[in-house]
């Protein structure tokens, strides 16, 4: 219990150190803006209505890890969140949104790359993860660099393979751009375009991002839906072979394994590893949620499964041992992987499709202009 304790104990000390961090890098990129952007109560500007917007948590979700309290969204913040998640300004090729490699129609991901293209071409190393449920994430990227939502996008809008831009020149450009200056204004109450309110923003967009409707979803409330033979067996097998990494309704118990993929000599990435430090940390990356899994292929972090039916062909067949593999994938006869036959397989194919959450995926609140 006491050992408990001090783990809890340290990881809320680094949640702390990193928000701390972001602040300061936040203070730091006003302070190397120009003096407009730091600008926050000139006179003349009258406010205009801006209600907050409603966020419901689903009867079958856990609460928020996101405070909103700190940063409760609000129509103006949602539209401006909006406008600059699908704009190409914010890369240094003013082409490269967020947006870009997160469509809304493959669950926010970049559906036709094995791993994210930035600009100039440029390839990255990681598949790009699905956005939904983030209000409900304790921390964020395949290897968890960073712990809060509002920082999170000064990783893809710094990487060299991604956005390739400057804080800085980002709210430069914003700046003086003839509809931003208002646009920040109306959301935050007072004229001034700074990286907190930039970051803010995009945060109040993502964090109405909830996929909590999808048929399994249903199911778990209680509410009129029936599994065919083929999902409820699948269920089971679920339940019994996976439900203990892809947990709950979330689908992901937010934690980091090593699953057994054959290491990648082109870009030996050590995943977790990367972030502390630690040898036992390596090839570990986050337990991705499974939430509509069924149009977010290419699978993996680095995208190198095509398809569901690759992906259980590989817990079956293909996990490689490691010194830091996850013990779950060791049976007790010494073999490795997930045992599964092809009939258990399709079971689970057709359970994994209920994850499907169609609601989500046209949402026009998310839609790009």
């Amino acid at each position: 219990m006491l050992l408990k304790l001090q783990k809890t104990y340290k990881q809320h000390l680094v949640y702390s150190k990193l928000k701390y961090l972001f602040y300061i890098f936040i203070f730091l990129s006003i302070g190397c803006s120009s003096d407009n952007n730091s600008s926050s109560d000139d006179e003349g500007y009258t406010p205009i209505p801006n209600p907050e917007l409603t966020f419901e948590i689903p009867s079958n979700f856990p609460e928020t890890t996101y405070d909103l309290s700190q940063n409760p969204p609000t129509e103006r913040g949602f539209e401006l969140g909006k406008k600059l998640f699908y704009d190409g300004q914010l890369a240094s090729d003013g082409v490269v949104s967020c947006g870009f490699c997160h469509i809304q129609s493959f669950a926010f991901t970049h559906h036709t790359h094995i791993t994210s293209h930035g600009v100039d071409g440029k390839i990255g190393e990681r598949n790009a993860q699905p956005l939904h449920n983030l209000a409900f994430m304790q921390d964020f990227t395949w290897d968890g660099a960073t712990t809060f939502l509002d920082s999170q996008p000064i990783i893809p809008l710094t990487a060299e393979k991604e956005m390739n831009e400057t804080i800085s020149n980002v709210l430069s450009k914003l700046e003086n751009d003839p509809n931003y200056p208002e646009m920040f204004a109306n959301a935050f109450g007072s004229e001034g375009v700074t990286a907190e309110r930039m970051f803010k923003a995009l945060s109040q967009f993502m964090v109405l991002m909830v996929s909590a409707n999808s048929k399994f979803d249903k199911w778990q409330r209680g509410e009129s839906v029936t599994f065919t033979d083929d999902e409820e067996a699948g269920r089971i097998l679920f339940d019994t072979n996976c439900a203990s990494c892809h947990a709950g309704s979330l689908q992901t118990d937010q934690s980091y394994r090593n699953n057994g993929l054959p290491a990648d000599p082109e870009f030996m990435d050590n995943g977790r590893e990367k972030v502390t430090g630690l040898p036992e940390d390596s090839f570990k990356f986050k337990v991705p949620s499974l939430r509509n899994i069924e149009i977010t292929f290419p699978y993996m972090h680095d995208g190198r499964l095509a398809t569901l039916e690759d992906v259980l062909d590989f817990y079956s067949d293909g996990v490689e041992d490691s010194e830091t593999l996850d013990p779950i994938l060791r049976q007790t006869d010494g073999s490795l992987g997930i045992p599964l036959t092809s009939d258990e397989k399709n079971q689970l194919i057709a359970f994994l499709k209920t994850l499907t959450d169609n609601d989500f995926l046209l949402d026009n609140r998310f839609a790009e202009f």
